[in-house]
């Protein structure tokens, strides 16, 4: 029964984030706002970490699980992707590069912040 409440407040966040969607006119994607929505919710202890917890591990443990779907649809559209191949291969290193090292400068600058104030 745990484990379906903790699930139950994700889906619950989920919704609102898709709500939200749907009444706000801006290009952000549902899933961000339920994103967003979540850690404010924790950020602020409206929700306790330890009611979302085990179902967030489980969910982060099968994460590249839920990667399937996308990478056969991927598949699918190779006559479509097949041209701009290079152009879409150039894109992702730099953009992957480019993630990478803004999630190290942010960690670092979140880590030495933590030090000072700790």
């Amino acid at each position: 029964m745990k484990y379906i409440k903790q699930f139950f407040i994700i889906l619950l966040i989920s919704f609102l984030g898709e709500a939200l969607h749907a009444l706000l006119p801006l290009p952000i994607p549902a899933s961000i706002y339920g994103i967003v929505l979540l850690f404010a919710a924790l950020s602020l202890k409206i929700i306790p970490v330890s009611a979302v917890k085990d179902v967030s591990t489980f969910l982060l443990e099968i994460m590249p699980m839920l990667f399937i779907p996308a990478a056969a649809g991927l598949l699918e559209a190779w006559g479509i992707l097949e041209p701009n191949l290079a152009a879409y291969i150039v894109i992702t290193l730099v953009t992957t590069v480019a993630v990478m090292a803004v999630s190290g400068l942010v960690t670092q600058f979140l880590v030495r912040k933590g030090k000072k104030n700790g």
